[in-house]
């Protein structure tokens, strides 16, 4: 079971954002993987403005299955102004929505994020072609369903990965960088697939003039992330706070960077209201650090007593990998900039962590009864 994010990181959000949610006052946002760690960002800090400003937005959720996840997160089951239904991302359509919310159906959802997809390493590799299937097949749908529904701005949360092997001589990829994954190998799927999905969101922009912004997401840290899943950071912290050894599967001289969930928050509602249609931001942190580096680092924050194991030994002569974005275009356009480092970061996701998970941290004016549509 988990509990609402801190206050703290509610009023962040909201302090960058401000100046954002007049343009959704009184619309409908429709929003597909909204149940996974991006969606519970976007949900948590629109019910803390909605409730603040008393903006009278309305959220549509699509899951698979809603009753699991309000198990897991009551605390976001109970806001009156968001609906949850059950629903395929790859064939959702817009009568199957207004079947199951029945006489509550809105008549339009000016706003629409495209958040649903699934982040498995492990997926990606022995199941590639269900990887494809649901990205690019939901995004499809979305996109249709975004046409159907008068749909004014979309956001599609993409990746990093459609750059595929980032070079070693840059330090920082841009997006106007224009390599990709490598097609003859199946890893590629899911990078591969995002690639098709950006074309998808050009292609509609082009035929029917639906304002799609991209976010091309990469390496993230903080409350919500999994810890049990494919994310090193998520599994160091998993380490630390269980007094275990942090252990590096690999050599530990991969180069990645992380933007905290609250940042990342602030950088998907702004794209999705001022970004151009159709470019592409990279979203994440230019703080770079190795995996071997950011596992002690983990440790120095939550543990220090722990010890780090490396698995591998590394080889001198092999070329080091790297994940990291340059985020020029967000800051200078934008006005965007990674507020939280590294450090402290780590140290909120471990606090969070650590709490007992219930409901009652939430504002009272966020309470109430959720509706349910589905079963």
């Amino acid at each position: 079971m988990q509990t609402a994010v801190a206050q703290q990181d509610l009023e962040h959000i909201f302090s960058h954002t401000g100046n954002l949610w007049d343009s959704l006052r009184d619309e409908t946002i429709f929003i597909t993987g909204g149940t996974g760690f991006f969606g519970k960002w976007l949900l948590e800090s629109l019910a803390y403005a909605n409730a603040k400003l008393e903006l009278g937005i309305q959220a549509v959720v699509l899951t698979r299955n809603p009753n699991a996840f309000f198990k897991t997160a009551p605390h976001l089951s109970c806001i009156p102004a968001i609906r949850f239904i059950q629903g395929d991302v790859q064939t959702f359509h817009s009568e199957e929505v207004r079947a199951k919310l029945g006489k509550s159906a809105p008549e339009r959802y000016g706003y629409m994020i495209h958040a649903g997809t699934q982040v498995s390493a492990t997926l990606h590799a022995e199941n590639p072609l269900t990887t494809i299937d649901t990205i690019v097949q939901g995004t499809r749908a979305a996109l249709e369903f975004a046409i159907a529904s008068q749909t004014k701005r979309f956001l599609l949360t993409s990746s990093g990965a459609v750059y595929g092997k980032q070079p070693t001589e840059i330090v920082n990829i841009t997006e106007g960088h224009l390599s990709g994954p490598d097609c003859a190998h199946t890893g590629s799927a899911y990078g591969e697939a995002k690639r098709l999905a950006e074309l998808l969101c050009v292609s509609y922009y082009q035929q029917y003039g639906l304002e799609a912004t991209i976010a091309r997401c990469f390496s993230f840290v903080g409350p919500h992330l999994p810890l049990d899943g494919s994310f090193a950071i998520g599994n160091f912290i998993h380490d630390a706070l269980n007094g275990k050894v942090i252990t590096v599967k690999g050599d530990g001289t991969p180069l990645r960077s992380y933007l905290y969930a609250a940042d990342l928050a602030v950088w998907l509602w702004t794209i999705l209201i001022k970004g151009q249609p159709c470019r592409p931001y990279n979203v994440g942190s230019e703080e770079t650090i190795s995996i071997k580096c950011l596992a002690d680092t983990v440790a120095e924050c939550l543990a220090r007593d722990a010890k780090v194991a490396v698995e591998k030994s590394p080889d001198p002569n092999a070329p080091i990998p790297r994940y990291v974005p340059s985020t020029n275009r967000c800051r200078v356009e934008l006005g965007l900039e990674a507020w939280t480092d590294l450090k402290e970061s780590i140290r909120r996701t471990g606090i969070w962590n650590k709490k007992v998970c219930h409901p009652q941290g939430m504002e009272p004016s966020l309470k109430g009864k959720a509706i349910v549509n589905g079963n």
